[in-house]
């Protein structure tokens, strides 16, 4: 029997038919309360979380670009989602059970620019205007993932007309379909993602490979030596993400119950079995362990127990800490190598390896019979769903960025000239020097 999580994101949304407010919901204090904390956290992932992960391992002459990026998507996409993609990522209405339309894959525009939005109107039981900047966090940190991917080496104004146009042809789509409720394709194909698997990290891990595939290689790359420019801030950056991951996964239950104490508890047990299994795999594999490695192991299992967050038990959470930590050492150490692809930071072994283990683990450990909490019965099946589900998501993006790359690159190029790439981007596009940081 597929599971049917109502506390997650879009059921909430579905029991409100055009995401009109619920006529019996009242506001709960220690709910909103607990959102309002579970936002900041959120935003607290990418400014400053992500931004110092990131500028840690870029070069010395590259760490304001990498910093900068962060800070402007953060911008751009807060203006975005109030626009229109809030509206076309949870507007139900034209939405029908078992149907599929145009609303299946992207939702309407009837709350463009937050239309009929007051002091009043709720979501379950906490104001509209929290879930709606709560959501807008993520929307902010899932094209900020895809910075890494190709750090050092594609233009300021490229990279923002970029994620302009993907947020709203690849991100608020994929949103839709995952979490708009009853109607939407993959929800109602039983997709379990209770906070992001495939609607973030996925998609960002995929959207990043096309992109580095599609910029080349850095110069140099992989003969010349380019070490991380301060492991230090990599550290702290990988610190602010663990802790603000507690609002991204236990926020998702949009309240202050058992579900958000249990994704909480989940959380932390699969990113510390993930750091452990990431550097133990390093220490046999390359005899010492590395820093940057553990906070690399850490982050690969905050990312694989992000879908099973809302289901999975304490058992189930090590299972898919250590799952992930493992096999995303080898896919951003051994399978990179061997491919030759320059993903500078990562991303798509970290966080697209990283989703596709979680999501598809998600549709076992949601078994009461493996310690979970949800109600799926049959596991086999369930399985199939989230490998539908993983399945989807990459053609979708792979397609789509594709595409969005390409036109970019023939109007207006994207990726820097050889001079300013050796000069660094600090310099060459911003007239700053970040050396002494």
């Amino acid at each position: 029997m597929t599971l049917r999580v109502f506390a997650g994101l879009g059921a909430l949304l579905s029991l409100v038919p055009g995401l009109a407010m619920a006529e019996e919901a009242s506001l709960n204090g220690g709910d909103t309360a607990w959102m309002l904390v579970a936002t900041v956290l959120v935003l607290f992932m990418t400014i400053p979380g992500l931004a110092l992960f990131y500028a840690g391992m870029v070069r010395s002459k590259n760490v304001l670009s990498v910093l900068m990026q962060c800070f402007a998507i953060c911008a751009l996409i807060s203006v975005l989602w109030v626009a229109y993609g809030y509206s076309l990522a949870f507007d139900s209405s034209g939405m029908v059970r078992g149907e599929v339309n145009f609303n299946s894959f992207v939702g309407g525009l009837s709350r463009a620019f937050l239309a009929g939005l007051t002091l009043d109107s709720l979501v379950a039981s906490v104001p509209e205007s929290v879930f709606i900047t709560f959501q807008m966090t993520f929307a902010i940190i899932t094209p900020a993932l895809m910075v890494g991917a190709f750090a050092e080496r594609m233009k300021f104004s490229a990279m923002l007309i970029f994620m302009a146009v993907w947020f709203t042809l690849v991100y608020v789509p994929i949103a839709h379909m995952v979490w708009g409720g009853d109607g939407a394709l993959m929800w109602d194909w039983g997709v379990l993602d209770f906070a992001g698997g495939t609607v973030v990290h996925i998609n960002a891990g995929i959207a990043g490979l096309v992109a580095c595939l599609l910029l080349g290689k850095r110069k140099g790359f992989p003969t010349t030596a380019m070490a991380p420019h301060n492991l230090g801030y990599t550290l702290i950056g990988a610190s602010m993400l663990w802790v603000g991951w507690f609002g991204f996964n236990a926020g998702s239950a949009v309240a202050a119950n058992g579900t958000a104490g249990m994704a909480m508890l989940v959380t932390q047990v699969a990113t510390a079995t993930a750091a452990l299994g990431w550097m133990f795999a390093e220490w046999i594999t390359h005899r010492k362990p590395s820093v940057l490695g553990i906070a690399s192991g850490a982050v690969a299992g905050l990312v694989a127990i992000t879908p099973a967050s809302g289901t999975a038990g304490p058992m189930g959470a090590l299972v898919i800490g250590l799952a992930a930590g493992v096999i995303c050492f080898f896919c951003a150490t051994s399978l990179k190598r061997k491919l030759g692809y320059d993903d500078s930071l990562d991303v798509f072994g970290v966080h697209a390896v990283g989703g596709i283990v979680g999501a598809i683990l998600t549709g076992a450990f949601a078994a009461p019979a493996l310690g979970g909490f949800g109600t799926v019965e049959d596991i086999p099946a369930q399985l199939w769903v989230q490998v539908e589900g993983v399945l989807f998501t990459v053609a979708y993006t792979a397609v789509l960025t594709y595409l969005i790359l390409k036109v970019i690159d023939l109007v207006m190029g994207l990726r820097v000239s050889d001079e300013e790439e050796t000069v660094g981007l600090d310099l060459a596009l911003h007239n700053e020097r970040g050396y002494n940081l």
